[in-house]
């Protein structure tokens, strides 16, 4: 098989989705005749006034929450970056106290590591090795002056899904806001905010098949946040800027889509993710699974090959057409072990040789086979230039 017949097999799902074919023509209509200023009052306006309003309902009912508790912004980041220093610097005068676990987004611990120069003071809570977040350990950090309590609902790593509702409940009745990323869990798990009891929830739309560039974040009635952009009184002043109306209306159609097939679709990738694990460790001694094979979105793996740099693979996989991602981080040119598996306790050498494999809802069991096909001999091939693996 030559490169152009190359098979070409994307199982990095977590880091972006294709865009949904329903979705597209969902949002092709707003690029084209329906352009209008969703904040100018003729007609032109008005059209994309009720095309706005209506995709916050279909967002709102996807997580069952009202739809003014909902507001558009340019994606999970800056949803995160709202819930933490919004609420943070609105309910400053009452604490300054605020608590996460060391396995967040990035998007978290940056804007932690910001509000602790403004002053505030930031528990990281440690996670088990499988990467939970231990509700006795939230009870024990919590403090008079706490203020907010950020967990997320799944790691993007690992996948491990972590006890939201539990952990919501401990922060409510001590009188403190809980804030969940559901980035990753959304359209894999169901996200129901009145089950969950959480007052902020944030989603992005290039993870479930939706546009890049915009996100939302569930807000619940009452709780006291300021707003991180200033300008117009777009979002009912919670988030200034023209609004990307065809990317809300293709969020929108996104959660609409991933809501209705989460049952299907949950099956479909538990499916795939776990025959892939089944015949790969047949197939290749000395790998180790990190987070827990059950208590997962199920279409994450995060996988450690024993004595072989993850970013090796990487490659190896690119050049046979297979993408992946790895459980470490380049940064500044030297590779460092991923902040999560260090936080779970894994060996900084197999930190560095960690796999995450994320399926889609296009991915087959031909992929899989496929995979299951090549690795070994690549795993084989770096396992014998590695000074670290003896190989029997």
């Amino acid at each position: 098989m030559n490169d152009s017949q190359m098979r070409r097999v994307y199982l990095d799902h977590n880091a972006t989705t294709p865009v949904h074919p329903e979705v597209l023509g969902a949002m092709l209509p707003y690029y084209k005749e329906k352009f209008g200023n969703a904040s100018s009052i003729h007609g032109f306006g008005k059209e994309i006034k009720v095309a706005l309003e209506e995709s916050r309902e279909k967002v709102a009912k996807s997580i069952n929450a009202t739809s003014n508790e909902i507001y558009f912004t340019g994606g999970g980041t800056e949803s995160d970056n709202l819930a933490i220093k919004g609420t943070a610097f609105a309910n400053r005068k009452k604490g300054k106290h605020i608590i996460t676990s060391k396995i967040e987004h990035h998007a978290i611990l940056e804007s932690c590591k910001f509000l602790e120069k403004e002053g505030f003071e930031i528990a990281y809570l440690p996670v088990d090795k499988s990467g939970f977040v231990d509700p006795d350990d939230l009870k024990k950090a919590l403090r008079k002056d706490t203020i907010l309590v950020s967990i997320m609902y799944a790691n993007n790593e690992v996948g491990t899904i972590e006890p939201v509702e539990e952990l919501a409940k401990i922060a409510k009745d001590n009188g403190v806001y809980f804030h969940t990323d559901a980035v990753q869990a959304m359209g894999k798990i169901p996200a129901d905010v009145q089950k969950l009891n959480v007052d902020m929830l944030s989603v992005s739309g290039h993870k479930i098949y939706g546009p890049k560039g915009v996100g939302a974040i569930y807000i619940r009635k009452g709780t006291r946040i300021i707003p991180w952009s200033h300008g117009g009184s777009h979002e009912r002043s919670r988030r200034a800027g023209t609004e990307n109306v065809p990317g809300i209306v293709g969020l929108a159609k996104a959660l609409e889509i991933v809501h209705k097939e989460m049952e299907e679709q949950s099956k479909h990738l538990r499916n795939l993710t776990e025959t892939f694990y089944r015949k790969l460790t047949q197939a290749i001694p000395d790998v180790f699974l990190n987070g827990h094979l059950e208590k997962r979105i199920p279409n994450t793996l995060s996988l450690s090959f024993k004595a072989v740099e993850g970013e090796s693979i990487i490659l190896s996989l690119d050049l046979k057409g297979v993408a992946v991602s790895t459980g470490s981080a380049c940064a500044s040119g030297s590779l460092e072990p991923s902040h999560v598996l260090s936080a779970m306790g894994i060996a900084p050498e197999l930190a560095q040789a960690a796999i995450r494999f994320s399926f889609g809802r296009d991915n087959t069991m031909e992929d899989v086979d496929y995979v299951v096909k090549i690795l070994p001999e690549i795993v084989s091939r770096l396992r014998s230039m590695s000074p670290l693996y003896a190989n029997k």
